[in-house]
């Protein structure tokens, strides 16, 4: 789902137009900038029953090209991981059971 299809959906939901579509609009985008401007300040963010964002520390390190296999030298990098929450996982495996 895009940020588009996001705010589509909304709007959809949202009966009898009590919210204005550029509210609507606003709220996905503020909502978005927050969470951005959160992580990459280094705090966790969390959102019950759907997940955690969280910013690790990747130190430099020496990597291999898997086409020619020489070495190269990785360059240190935070990276953004997401741990879905326990909502989440029983959606995603209902079926499975």
């Amino acid at each position: 789902m895009t940020k588009s299809e996001l705010v589509n959906n909304l709007i959809l939901e949202n009966k009898n137009n009590k919210i204005p579509i550029n509210i609507i609009k606003n709220m996905v985008e503020e909502i978005l900038c927050c969470m951005i401007l959160n992580i990459s300040q280094g705090h966790r963010i969390e959102i019950r029953g759907f997940g955690s964002f969280t910013l690790y520390y990747k130190a430099s390190r020496i990597g291999r090209n898997p086409k020619t296999g020489s070495l190269l030298q990785l360059k240190s990098r935070y990276i953004i991981h997401f741990k879905p929450g326990k909502k989440l996982k029983e959606q995603i495996n209902f079926k499975l059971n």
